[in-house]
């Protein structure tokens, strides 16, 4: 799946689902739900949603609500008239207008205080929306794509998220594994980083040594892609050869490598000892 030259990695089974699903979304306008760790690409596949849509030459606008204060988010989301609040010493254009005939993708929507969710369901409903001290009525034409890597269902039963906005988010939702739990794409993921990086930076780099590829293979990844994308930069930046090896990767991955090495060895002496 291609996105304005940014492209979704991905042959195991999990991702040739995602993959399935973003094809069938891009054909329709219902809300999407992405959900997943941070770090697992959920803007990307948002993106590819967009990018491969009819509403593909409108904007697509990110937002991450856990970045903006609660008291400023209603005001960046739909706007404010002059004066609406102190400070407000000129009308402002919210993101639902910048993203009109686009897609506005909410990041950690779960984040959003019940006021501003009780705003959001009406715009999902309405297609229409106030801005902060305004009386107008302002037409929203917008798709959404929202995402999170909280729980959603428990925050329901905690009272912080409005059951009523979750079925409307929920149509069809898309669940992002954790790089973990899909490790047969690595491979791939450092072949797409590798060319990524040979354009960004000067040194030019061919490969990556077997070593180096098994010691990314067993790491854990509590970062995600993200994390894997940061160790390739890494090698880059220290590596003068023209492939990556073992003692390119971050020190602290090297690190787990060796202790899972020695641990494993130790558990061999204890069974030939038995």
């Amino acid at each position: 799946t291609l996105n304005e030259g940014r492209e979704c990695v991905g042959q195991s089974r999990s991702m040739k689902r995602v993959f399935q699903l973003v094809e069938k979304l891009t054909r329709v306008n219902t809300s999407v739900l992405i959900r997943g760790e941070n770090g697992t690409g959920k803007e990307l596949v948002a993106q590819a949603i967009h990018f491969n849509s009819s509403r593909k030459n409108g904007p697509f606008v990110a937002v991450n609500c856990a970045a903006i204060p609660d008291n400023l988010i209603e005001s960046e989301l739909f706007g404010h008239e002059k004066g609406a609040f102190t400070g407000a010493d000129q009308r402002k254009i919210g993101k639902f207008q910048y993203a009109a005939t686009g897609t506005l993708f909410l990041d950690e929507i779960g984040d959003t205080s019940l006021q501003t969710q009780v705003k959001l369901l009406r715009v999902l409903q309405e297609h229409s929306f106030t801005p902060v001290g305004s009386n107008r009525e302002v037409k929203a034409d917008v798709r959404i794509v929202a995402a999170t890597n909280r729980d959603l269902e428990a925050l329901i039963r905690e009272g912080k998220f409005r059951e009523d906005l979750y079925y409307r988010l929920n149509v069809m939702p898309i669940f992002l594994p954790p790089l973990r739990q899909r490790k047969e794409d690595i491979p791939s993921l450092v072949s797409h980083f590798i060319e990524k990086f040979n354009l960004e930076h000067t040194h030019q780099i061919t490969g990556i040594s077997p070593e180096a590829i098994e010691t990314l293979e067993n790491f854990h990844w509590p970062g995600n892609i993200r994390e894997l994308e940061n160790a390739i930069e890494h090698a880059f930046v220290v590596e003068s050869e023209e492939e990556i090896y073992f003692q390119s990767l971050p020190e602290y991955i090297r690190k787990y490598s060796r202790r899972r090495g020695t641990v494993a060895a130790e558990n061999g002496e204890m069974l030939s000892n038995l």
